[in-house]
């Protein structure tokens, strides 16, 4: 199979059901194989927990982003 046609086959899938298959192919994702952040990337991502640091309640638990788009794309 290639790649478009799997493309083709997974937009068949509900919004739920992709958002699920995300979930698990991030999971399945180990350091050891996934590519290095860029400099830009890595700069976004200071910015995000500096910011997370300062107001922690401006955060959200993954449990709860999660919850939050599996309601709103289903």
């Amino acid at each position: 199979m290639n790649k478009a046609t799997l493309r083709k086959e997974l937009m068949e899938l509900t919004p739920a059901e992709r958002l699920d298959l995300i979930g698990e192919l991030w999971d399945s994702l180990t350091p050891e194989n996934v590519p290095p952040l860029s400099d830009e990337d890595m700069q976004e991502l200071d910015r995000r927990h500096e910011a997370l640091v300062r107001d922690p309640s401006r955060g959200s638990s993954w449990e709860d982003a999660k919850a939050r788009l599996l309601a709103k794309y289903k």
